[in-house]
């Protein structure tokens, strides 16, 4: 029998996008892009999920470029995957203030290897995006950030949210990363879907790390608070 691990894992190597984007729109696969994500991300998700447990499903906008762009694991960039995991990477240890915060509060929860038999976190588009600004710099871009991205990549979402929880999620509860248009989105399909019970809404860790640092102990708790319920 195949174990959570096994099971992401498998899910990311099959994690394609065939549609059609907006111009100007990239669509971002490190799982394709770059040959040794699939070995960094699978060493991740054996040492933390090789089990058959159960988990609650924590849920972002899309990855980014300096975290899972480069690791393929959500909310992990690379020097967080080197201290805080204890996983070896070789190139450029990118810095994302996501995953500052969120490591911060993996620690205070108990650590990475507590927090993970408990939550697993993945985003509501599992691929990623990048357009080119008025400056010619080439940035992030969310699935929200226009209507023709949004119903481009729609069908994309909901299937691989039936496929993520098939891979051993509760649905009694679901977390989602963003109160703003993530939420909003989130309890949209979901009313439409039936995908959870209840989903819980937490101030995005950007948002924090960019407007709210002098608090952030403050949402630490929070999401603390959040989470304790789910503990076994």
């Amino acid at each position: 029998m195949k174990t959570f691990a096994d099971r992401v894992i498998d899910f990311n190597k099959k994690l394609e996008f065939h549609g059609i984007l907006p111009k100007g729109v990239s669509i971002m696969n490190p799982f394709k892009e770059n040959k040794d994500v699939i070995a960094i991300s699978s060493a991740f998700y054996k040492k933390f999920y090789s089990d058959h447990q159960r988990r609650h499903l924590i849920l972002g906008i899309n990855p980014g470029r300096f975290g899972a762009g480069l690791t393929g694991v959500p909310f992990t960039d690379p020097k967080r995957l080197i201290a805080k995991c204890h996983i070896p990477y070789i190139g450029k240890e990118t810095h994302e203030p996501s995953s500052v915060f969120v490591y911060e509060m993996i620690d205070a929860f108990g650590r990475a290897e507590e927090f993970y038999k408990h939550f697993y976190i993945h985003s509501i588009c599992p691929l990623g995006f990048t357009a080119t600004n008025d400056n010619g710099k080439e940035v992030n871009y969310n699935y929200y950030d226009s209507k023709e991205l949004t119903a481009a990549v729609y069908d994309f979402i909901i299937d691989n949210i039936h496929k993520q929880i098939a891979l051993g999620i509760e649905t009694d509860i679901c977390f989602c990363f963003g109160t703003g248009k993530n939420e909003k989105f989130l309890r949209e399909i979901n009313a439409e879907h039936n995908f959870f019970k209840k989903i819980i809404a937490l101030e995005h860790p950007r948002f924090i790390m960019q407007y709210k640092a002098k608090s952030k102990q403050v949402y630490i708790d929070k999401y603390l608070s959040a989470f304790k319920n789910i503990r076994k």
